[in-house]
């Protein structure tokens, strides 16, 4: 069953529109999730909000968002006041403009979400909007409040819906020259270049998220599994790869293959061992005959 939409409203390109329902694309409810206890009693331990000065628990019809204009002075604002903030992309998906995909930096992804016609009457017009931005492979850009904040949104067809994906403001994503200026600039040596390259080469692939998993979740839940059974785990040695002393010793025993994971050396191993097992049967005759041949041996020595 699908979850609740977090968000309802209109999807409006210039003057056509459509009802429309936005859904999370993403989840992390299959993470495993801890309780604060009592080390004492064994008891959940339960947070409490208080007044910051006398201690004093406060109700939740006595709580009001406020925002520090000075030290110990707020502005306070309640529920309501927030909610008739007048903003048109409270309520409509206004798609102001198009771009290429190619153009837009990927450091300003953030959450993504599913977009999809509420009803029937929806249908036609969503289909004309999301099949017009496939034809022309565009990217449209738009806002929405969601949570009480205004987001930038990049919407792009996916299969028979949209998908939006909320984008950080130029404000949000910090400068990479407060980082990278301390690098040095450096001319890479060719043969070295090489050999990077057809490492690289080697371990060309397909994306297939599939492939991946959470390796920390599990190993959580192995813990988990095994302190309930009253077992111990052993802690694993942890291996930390040092600076390369002679990168060019390094390339080279990269490129032959000696810094394959264990994964690529277990299925290695196991074709080696394929071999092996075809040459002890092909031996297996001989060593039948063998085996006749001994009875008469034992027979000879209890002659002599």
């Amino acid at each position: 069953m699908a979850p609740r939409p977090n968000w309802k409203g209109f999807l409006k390109l210039s003057l056509v529109s459509c009802g429309v329902s936005m859904y999370p694309a993403t989840s992390t409810s299959q993470r495993i999730r801890f309780n604060i206890i009592n080390k004492e009693t064994g008891n959940r331990i339960r947070n409490e909000v208080v007044d910051s000065e006398t201690g004093d628990p406060v109700e939740t019809e006595d709580r009001v968002k406020g925002y520090e204009i000075e030290k110990g002075e707020y502005v306070l604002l309640d529920d309501d006041e927030l909610d008739n903030v007048a903003l048109e992309s409270t309520h409509t998906i206004d798609i102001d403009e198009f771009v290429p995909m190619a153009e837009v930096d990927r450091i300003y992804f953030d959450e993504s979400y599913y977009i999809v016609p509420q009803d029937e009457v929806a249908q036609e017009a969503f289909a004309v909007i999301r099949e017009a931005m496939r034809k022309e492979d565009l990217a449209g850009l738009a806002r929405v409040v969601v949570y009480r904040r205004e987001r930038l949104l990049l919407l792009r067809p996916r299969g028979k819906g949209l998908m939006a994906t909320t984008l950080r403001y130029k404000n949000e994503v910090r400068d990479e020259d407060t980082y990278f200026d301390e690098i040095p600039d450096s001319k890479v040596p060719a043969d070295m270049l090489k050999l990077a390259t057809h490492i690289l080469d080697t371990k060309k692939g397909k994306f297939d998220p599939g492939k991946f998993e959470d390796r920390y979740e599990t190993a959580l839940k192995e813990l988990v599994k095994a302190k309930a059974a009253g077992r111990t785990i052993q802690t694993p040695s942890e291996s930390r790869p040092s600076n390369v002393v002679n990168l060019m010793d390094a390339l080279r025993r990269s490129a032959k293959g000696e810094g394959k994971s264990t994964t690529a050396k277990s299925e290695s191993k196991s074709e080696s061992k394929a071999p092996a097992k075809s040459a002890s049967k092909r031996k297996a005759p001989a060593a039948k005959a063998k085996a006749k041949r001994a009875p008469a041996r034992q027979k000879l020595r209890k002659a002599s």
